[in-house]
């Protein structure tokens, strides 16, 4: 696996352009929040049997899948990113758990930011006359998120 800082480096060069910078800052933790509201309409079978009533809201595909990356992407990357990603995920879940209980539609709603958060990516893409980073290796779509967390951390000047 590669180094935190070629990762970061690597996707850093098609993220050069103050404007697509700045769609990412946007756009990149919209489509996290968006894709884990998304997995988080998919239940687990038997979730109430294994965990409980009182955690079988939280057994779906979204906490799956994020404990499946914080563990198994983050934490290899860097403890400290895993950490904050920790920390972003559950600032997430709050937000599902608000929508859920309201009276917006948290698939209708995550499918909607997902949607204009990756229209904004491309145009960001556009601007910045490259392609995605991801299309040249799909683990970039874990990178992208952890490359601003990464950034938050050297402007602190904490080690990442």
């Amino acid at each position: 696996m590669r180094s935190a800082d070629e990762w970061f480096d690597a996707y850093g060069e098609s993220h050069q352009n103050p404007t697509n910078e700045v769609i990412h800052w946007i756009c990149v933790p919209a489509i996290v929040f968006a894709t884990l509201g998304l997995l988080w309409c998919v239940p687990l079978p038997f979730a109430e049997l294994v965990f409980g009533a009182d955690l079988a809201a939280f057994a779906n595909l979204g906490t799956l899948t994020m404990i499946g990356l914080l563990f198994g992407f983050y934490a290899r990357l860097s403890l400290n990113i895993a950490a904050f990603m920790l920390l972003f995920t559950a600032l997430c879940v709050w937000g599902i758990l608000a929508l859920e209980d309201s009276s917006f539609s948290l698939l209708w709603t995550c499918v909607i930011i997902f949607t204009v958060a990756w229209i904004g990516q491309f145009i960001g893409h556009h601007i910045e006359g490259k392609k995605p980073s991801f299309l040249e290796d799909l683990q970039f779509l874990f990178v992208g998120p952890a490359w601003l967390v990464h950034i938050i951390f050297k402007r602190l000047g904490l080690p990442y």
